[in-house]
Order: C-alpha cells, then sequence, then structure tokens
C-alpha cells in the first residue's frame, strides 16, 4: 500500500490537459469519448479540479517522484537480512514497515512545497521499507518445513492484495474527498497493522506461547539441523561465487523489472494511452494484482504437490516456475507491445503478466531458503536490492520516452525492454539453477564430497559428522540435501 498508494494518486495529482489538446496526448484518445462507452473516458468534466489541485509536473519529474521509492531501496536490502538474522524478522519487519507507513501522513504537506520535497519522502519511504522484504526469509527458515514452503512464500504475494485493493479504493478515495486523504488513510490503516503484528507475531515456534506442542514439534523436526541456532560469521566469499545464487538474483531482476513496469507505470499507461477516468483507472489497475495472488497460490498448490509426491524434483519445480513468471511474463509483454489502442488486449495481457509473476513465490523466492535456510534473508536482501534496479530506473525510462509524447507507439517500446530483460533472465535460470543445499549453509564444515580412506568411502553429512560407506552403490544418489 505504501509503495504504491502514489502510482494511483499521482494520475489526479498532475494537473489534466485540456481536452482541445487530447490529440497531442495520444491516437487512442485523440476524440473524448461519450458517456455512452462502457468505461468512462478521461475529459475536464470527469475530474473534480478542485480536489486535484493541479500541480504541473511533466512526465520526467513524474518518472523521478515515481522511482524515488527505489532509488536507495536496493542499499538497505542486505543489512535488512542481516539485522532480522541477528535481531529477528518480528522487530526489523515490523519497523522498516511501521516508520514508512508514518511517513505516508507527510506527503500531501511535501507534496504542496514542491516536488523535490516529495521525492525526499519518498527516498526516505523507501530506504527504510528496504530492510522489510528480506527479514521475511529469517523467520520463513525458521517456521517452514522444506515440502510446505512453495505454499508458504505465496504470503509474500499479501503486496498483490495490496495492490489490488489499494489502486481502485483509492480511486473511490480519490473521487470522493480528494487524493490527499489517499495518504492519510494509507497511514492510519498501517498503524493498526503494525498494533496487530506488534502482539501477533513470534520469530519461530519455540518463542511462540499459544502454539500447541505437537505443532511445534512437527516443524522443528521437518527443518532438522538445517537451521543454526548460533550462526558462524557469513561465508561472503562462498555466497558471492555462487552459481546458485546468482540465478536466483538474475531471475529476481527480470521478474521484478516486469512487476514495476506494470505496477509503477500501470495507472499512468491507461489513463494516458486509454484515457480511463481514475475511478476506471483505480479499478483496471488492481485486477492484475488480484491476479496474481489467485496464480501464486494455485501454482504453490501444484508444486507442493509434486515435491510431496516425488513426482519432480526440487530443481525442476524451481526452474519450471520461474519459467511460467520470467519467460511466460516476456510473452505477454510482447503482445502487450503489439495491443496499440486495442483496451481490451492491454487489459487481458496487462492482468495475465501481472499474474504469472506470482510464480515467483514458488521459483526463486523459495529456491533461495532451499539452498541456505541459515542465510536466506541475506540471499534475499541480495537478490531483492538487485532486482529493486529496475524499480526507480524503469519510470525513468517511461518518463524519457513519453514526455509530451504518450503514443502506442512509445509505449510499445517501454514493453518491449521489459519482455527482453524478463526471457534472458529466466532463460539463464533454467539453464543453471539448482536448489540443493549448499554445504557453505554451515560454512564451519568442509565442502560436501567423496574422500577414500582404505576400502572406505567417505561423505560429510549436513551436521558435519562423517559418514562410512562401504561401496559405490552405497554413495550413488547421496546428496549435500540427503
Amino acid at each position: 500500500m505504501i509503495r504504491i498508494n502514489l502510482n494511483i494518486a499521482i494520475v489526479s495529482m498532475v494537473k489534466p490537459k485540456p481536452a482541445t489538446n487530447l490529440s497531442i496526448v495520444s491516437e487512442c484518445i485523440a476524440v473524448p469519448e461519450t458517456k455512452s462507452s462502457n468505461f468512462t473516458h478521461h475529459t475536464l468534466e470527469n475530474v473534480n479540479v478542485s480536489k486535484l489541485r493541479g500541480f504541473e509536473w511533466n512526465e520526467y519529474q513524474q518518472g523521478l517522484i515515481l522511482g524515488a521509492f527505489f532509488w536507495l531501496h536496493w542499499l538497505t536490502q542486505i543489512p535488512g537480512g542481516m539485522l532480522a538474522n541477528k535481531y529477528g524478522t518480528k522487530l526489523i519487519f515490523g519497523l522498516a514497515n511501521f516508520v514508512s507507513v508514518l511517513l505516508c501522513f507527510l506527503i500531501p504537506t511535501a507534496s504542496f512545497l514542491g516536488y523535490e520535497y516529495l521525492i525526499v519522502i519518498r527516498l526516505l519511504q523507501g530506504t527504510i521499507a528496504g530492510f522489510a522484504w528480506p527479514s521475511m526469509h529469517a523467520m520463513t527458515a525458521r517456521w517452514i518445513p522444506p515440502n510446505e514452503r512453495s505454499k508458504f512464500v505465496t504470503s509474500y504475494v499479501g503486496s498483490s492484495v495490496g495492490a489490488a485493493l489499494t489502486f481502485p479504493v483509492c480511486g473511490v478515495i480519490i473521487h470522493a474527498w480528494g487524493w490527499e486523504y489517499v495518504f492519510y488513510i494509507s497511514g492510519i490503516l498501517g498503524t493498526l497493522w503494525y498494533a496487530t503484528w506488534y502482539f501477533l507475531v513470534f520469530d519461530s515456534p519455540s518463542e511462540h506461547p499459544r502454539i500447541s506442542d505437537q505443532e511445534k514439534e512437527y516443524i522443528l523436526n521437518s527443518l532438522g539441523k538445517s537451521v543454526s541456532k548460533e550462526k558462524p560469521p557469513v561465508p561472503w566469499k562462498a555466497i558471492l561465487t555462487s552459481v546458485p545464487v546468482w540465478t536466483n538474483t538474475f531471475a529476481q531482476i527480470g521478474g521484478l523489472w516486469g512487476l514495476f513496469t506494470v505496477m509503477t507505470n500501470g495507472p499512468m499507461f491507461f489513463k494516458s494511452v486509454h484515457g480511463w477516468n481514475i475511478t476506471t483507472t483505480g479499478f483496471l489497475s488492481g485486477l492484475p494484482h488480484l491476479a496474481r495472488m489467485m496464480f501464486a497460490y494455485a501454482f504453490s498448490t501444484l508444486a507442493d504437490y509434486l515435491l510431496t509426491t516425488n513426482k519432480m524434483t526440487r530443481t525442476n519445480v524451481r526452474k519450471f516456475a520461474t519459467c511460467f513468471c520470467n519467460i511466460g511474463q516476456g510473452l505477454c509483454m510482447i503482445v502487450m507491445a503489439y495491443s496499440g489502442c486495442n483496451y481490451t488486449m492491454a487489459i487481458v495481457f496487462l492482468t495475465a503478466a501481472t499474474g504469472i509473476h506470482g510464480a515467483s513465490a514458488t521459483g526463486a523466492l523459495a529456491n533461495l531458503v532451499d539452498i541456505s535456510p541459515n542465510y536466506a534473508s541475506i540471499l534475499l536482501g541480495m537478490a531483492n536490492g538487485s532486482g529493486a534496479i529496475g524499480g526507480f530506473i524503469s519510470p525513468v525510462i517511461v518518463g524519457l520516452l513519453t514526455t509530451n509524447n504518450h503514443s502506442a507507439e512509445q509505449w510499445q517500446k517501454v514493453f518491449w525492454i521489459a519482455a527482453c530483460i524478463l526471457i534472458s533472465t529466466g532463460t539463464f535460470f533454467v539453464l543453471f539453477a539448482e536448489s540443493e543445499l549448499q554445504w557453505w549453509n554451515n560454512p564451519s564444515n568442509k565442502k560436501y564430497g567423496e574422500k577414500r580412506n582404505g576400502s572406505e568411502l567417505l561423505t560429510l553429512n549436513d551436521d558435519g559428522e562423517r559418514q562410512k560407506f562401504n561401496n559405490e552403490e552405497q554413495l550413488k544418489g547421496v546428496t549435500s540435501e540427503d
């Protein structure tokens, strides 16, 4: 909510162009639509000008405002994971969100002072919120059994619930009371959320005062010793030279580039190219995120079924999901690029592109916990921090491409850039990803491998203990996870 409420509010914060000038904005809305249309288009009579106040920000300035949240968002990702590893997700995730929520109350005042002040507030929000996302994996690693991770990580797609509700609800709020109330109401709801988080959430089953003994024992036995209570120093060299880590990072960069392209710029696309009013824009911008939530849950249920029934290996499940997420999303972007003024095609494939991204919960996101539960929050910080690049570059690119020219041809370039990044990163993951527990998950161990000692074959298990195998046949198929 706090990340995207400005994306819909800015549509009404900026002074609308006169109806007589619509022909220079986009060929799709060269002639204002009549009220007989199924969707109400954007004309001056549809706008409550007294509530808009009308900031005269050009497209480039709007791109800076929308991208400011992500300028330093990447900087606090890895520290967020490290702090959660040390102090717990409850503290880090909770405060990161709550402080960002409080800054919502300052956005209206900053806007009237000047767009530079608004950029500063959004910069602060994004920097502080950067601690939140990676900290979640620290809690996931302590609560969720391996074969249930796909389904649980869909809880991260709660961000889509926020988007699905925020866009249409904010559209109604703006229409009824004005854009300022979007930020006041977001602040109030965020404060109520933090109160429930503070009193109801605990970092591990062992700390929860109301969990049953049966459930606690089930979770702890399922996790085994893959999650250490006391962790040695972070094995940075092993992490930074790990191919599985970088395959996940690149997949996250691609997936988030596509998601941010439609999440950040979707409202402006519908308004400027297809001419929808603020209420319709809110509805059409929220619909794709509802699809993302539903797709994420359905896909993760299928993935956990494939894992528990041994119908597919964990690595192939993660590859299957990322192929859907990145390559599938990229193909939708290509169709979007050629949708032109066909608003039905634009709605359908923008919804499909966002919905398909829900598979990321089963793919790269879950895979980070697979390869290293002990350092999953730090890995998510790396992956999500790198992915945040798209959050601030994409709006700037859109601003540069569409300044004084919101034609379908210019938006075609936006969608093609996203498609190329999505398909290339998805292909890289499919070729090189793996989901085996990495040896550096417990860096006090030596790297897994075979050692010969006379006629015996030796290997190291997950706890660093020497296990004896009398022949090659017994050793065959043993993995680091085993």
